[in-house]
């Protein structure tokens, strides 16, 4: 009698142990990236989900719309006049798997091909077309990121340019 209950009771503990091991609730913004051993098995959710505890690594994906600002970068127009542009990068994940697969830190990258893209694109145009033309910069760098960031599982949805600095002279000229 006491052999079953021990036994009763190790097993019954090692349920309450590896229940909450296996078992994972994603919400319905969310996805759910299994590795077992080390390998891609599937995308989980949204609802319950069954993992072997040790062997599978899950790995949380959020598919709601994010937001990335760019700091402050100088950028040299094509008629050689420094300006200080700061923008906002919109952007969701399409391809879960991909978005966890081929790129570390999404966010950290974005930011450097954004500054890059950024300063290529204000480079060909001239220093009243940045200033008058907004919504085209916008566009083009919505456009040439998305390019990019294709290849990442993720989607720029929406680019804003924020604040255009111009040259000190330039805005001394504008406030007369």
């Amino acid at each position: 009698m006491i052999p079953l209950i021990v036994a009763g009771s190790v097993i019954v503990i090692f349920i309450l142990i590896i229940l909450p091991l296996s078992l994972k609730i994603a919400r319905e913004y969310q996805r759910i990236v299994v590795f077992r051993l080390g390998r891609v098995t599937g995308l989980r959710g949204p609802g319950i989900v069954f993992l072997i505890p040790i062997v599978d690594r899950p790995v949380w994906v959020d598919l709601r719309e994010f937001f990335l600002e760019i700091p402050h970068q100088t950028s040299i127009t094509k008629d050689n006049a420094p300006i200080s542009i700061d923008f906002i990068i919109f952007y969701k994940v399409v391809d879960s798997i991909m978005s966890v697969v081929q790129v570390q830190d999404f966010a950290g990258a974005a930011q450097n091909v954004a500054a890059t893209t950024l300063r290529s694109v204000v480079g060909d145009i001239s220093l009243d077309d940045v200033l008058a033309k907004r919504e085209e910069i916008n566009q083009v760098l919505r456009a040439k990121l998305d390019e990019i960031t294709e290849r990442w599982g993720v989607k720029v949805t929406i680019v804003e340019i924020r604040e255009i600095i111009p040259p000190p002279a330039v805005q001394e000229a504008l406030t007369r």
